[in-house]
């Protein structure tokens, strides 16, 4: 959580490979996330809108096919319900508005409510999400509305003072309008420039069925409060 009075952004880019596609790229940002610090252990957060540029390839003599566009923006608000030493509880509301544009956006209004458990105990923290979403497909995907189970689980190693590192593994039931689960998994490493300052890298990858579209992709990010 954000202290109160203070502000955090976190940015990056992503390029990866697109699914199923064979020689498909993707690209995503600035992937930002801008979290405030409210009284009585709450946050305020705002998800604006990404970029995102994909390319297929043509067929033989033709050109690659190209799509860009925005995606969705989504607002929320984030409360510590209770902690103890080693254990803190988490609500959390997000409500995604219907904006963006056809391709990558959103056709309607969609909702997320997620309870988040998490545990630390020295170097080690572990962070269980359960959550339940409603949400529309992109017009151009015909802007059909779906609802979805989410699980995430993410394990935290703290190597040093300054370096941690990370896994995660998360799934929705429904990964689109009339499809089944996806699974995805991701890792990497933070680094702790400042007490207010942190860079990472990851990799991601896709498990099984099409949630984020992607089979890879490699990101960079930072995140930075004041």
């Amino acid at each position: 959580m954000v202290p109160q009075g203070r502000f955090d952004i976190e940015a990056g880019a992503t390029a990866g490979n697109l699914y199923p596609a064979p020689g498909g790229k993707v690209y995503t940002l600035p992937n930002l996330a801008l979290r405030w610090g409210l009284p009585e252990n709450w946050e305020l957060v705002w998800l604006p809108p990404n970029f995102q540029y994909q390319s297929l390839d043509g067929a033989a003599g033709s050109p690659a096919a190209t799509a860009r566009g925005f995606g969705p923006t989504t607002i929320g608000i984030k409360h510590v319900l209770g902690y103890s030493e080693h254990w803190q509880w988490t609500a959390e509301a997000l409500t995604t508005l219907p904006s963006g544009d056809g391709t990558f956006g959103s056709h309607g209004a969609g909702g997320a409510l997620n309870a988040i458990v998490g545990y630390g105990d020295g170097p080690l923290g572990l962070s269980l999400m359960i959550g339940a979403t409603s949400q529309t497909e992109p017009t151009a995907a015909g802007g059909q509305r779906f609802q979805s189970f989410n699980p995430d689980l993410v394990v935290t190693w703290a190597a040093s003072s300054r370096v941690q590192l990370f896994g995660e593994v998360y799934a929705q039931s429904h990964a689109g309008h009339l499809q089944g689960w996806g699974t995805n998994a991701d890792g990497g490493l933070q680094y702790l420039v400042t007490p207010d300052l942190v860079v990472d890298v990851e990799e991601g990858v896709r498990l099984q069925g099409r949630l984020g579209g992607f089979s890879n992709y490699t990101g960079v990010g930072l995140g930075l409060m004041f």
